[in-house]
């Protein structure tokens, strides 16, 4: 009787220990992971500041060696010093870093507000299209993709299949501005005027997660397509199971990894897209923010907005690595071993 209790006893310690185990391995991992995103957006503000630099000219030089602006030699070294033009650029570089990382951003050259308060009026617009925009691409793309195991094979099964390209070839402006014609102009669902409203939102999101969900469906329903053809697949049908449960018991999840490869990378397009979108539809958000401060030559905004961007493509692919083991267990002991 006694041999009989501390079996189980012993065998329920042994899998506490390995779970234990496990999760300190993962734990590592995670640790190593944010250090190495953390280095690379570091390095990012370093190597972005030092190409900013590297640009001649500056709107307050300009200003200053104007003859019109009537600045003493005295004023114009005391302006330069106080936007820090006067010293070496890896001072600067040092400086910049510093407060950066202190949360101090700098002030614009062209308005002389703070970094901070344009980008905090900027980034609501920008995250709420953004968010919006990456959700609607990833339940089109699902929808895509689950469709396309569903329908019987045919024509409406080979339309599915070819949207995904037709949505890629298809011009963001073009999409917007088809949109904006029908919806707006000849049905009336969103008011040109309001561009925060949330039919105007929902609308500019939806130009933009068009061509960002061709991409994440086109590798969905290619997964898809492998799994499906996989013995355990067979297995699943043979003994009856209902396609629909074959679908999203045995295929869905095989399919997931490659597909949220894929939703990370879409990231950067979601941002790059936002500028043509926010012009389209009038939002002032950060996109908006970028296209001014290049034709000011605002080195400051320029900066962290770029940094910003860099920032959020990091930290969404270290999301996405930290969810590998998550998805696939077979990855727990492989990426704890790196």
């Amino acid at each position: 009787m006694s041999a009989a209790v501390t079996a189980p006893v012993a065998s329920n310690s042994g899998a506490a220990s390995r779970s234990a185990s496990t999760a300190r391995r993962y734990g590592t991992f995670a640790a190593r992971r944010t250090g190495q995103a953390l280095v690379v957006i570091v390095l990012c503000y370093v190597l972005v500041f030092l190409v900013l630099a590297a640009i001649p000219g500056d709107p307050i030089s300009a200003q200053l060696d104007n003859p019109e602006a009537g600045y003493s030699d005295a004023e114009k070294a005391q302006i330069r010093s106080f936007y820090g033009l006067d010293r070496p650029v890896l001072l600067q570089l040092l400086i910049s870093l510093g407060n950066a990382l202190q949360g101090r951003l700098g002030i614009s050259l062209s308005t002389s507000q703070a970094v901070t308060e344009m980008i905090t009026t900027a980034i609501p617009s920008t995250l709420a299209l953004a968010a919006t925009a990456l959700v609607l691409a990833v339940l089109l793309a699902a929808l895509l993709g689950l469709l396309s195991q569903r329908l019987p094979q045919g024509r409406l099964n080979s339309l599915v299949r070819s949207l995904p390209t037709l949505f890629l070839s298809t011009p963001n402006f073009l999409i917007g501005l088809v949109l904006i014609q029908v919806l707006a102009v000849q049905l009336g669902a969103f008011s040109l005027v309001d561009s925060e409203s949330v039919g105007s939102t929902l609308v500019a999101s939806l130009t933009l997660a068009i061509p960002v969900s061709a991409q994440i469906a086109q590798v969905f329903i290619t997964a898809l397509d492998e799994s499906a053809g996989q013995d355990y697949a067979e297995v699943a049908l043979a003994r009856g199971l209902p396609p629909t449960q074959v679908v999203l018991r045995h295929l869905l999840r095989p399919s997931l990894l490659p597909t949220v490869t894929v939703v990370g990378l879409v990231i950067g397009e979601v941002l790059g897209g936002s500028l043509i979108t926010e012009t389209i539809f009038g939002r002032a958000g950060i996109g908006t923010l970028v296209q001014k401060a290049v034709a000011a030559q605002d080195v400051p905004v320029l900066l962290v907005t770029v940094v910003l961007s860099a920032a959020v493509f990091v930290v969404v692919n270290l999301v996405i690595d930290l969810l590998y083991p998550l998805l696939d267990p077979r990855l727990r002991g492989a990426e704890a071993a790196r």
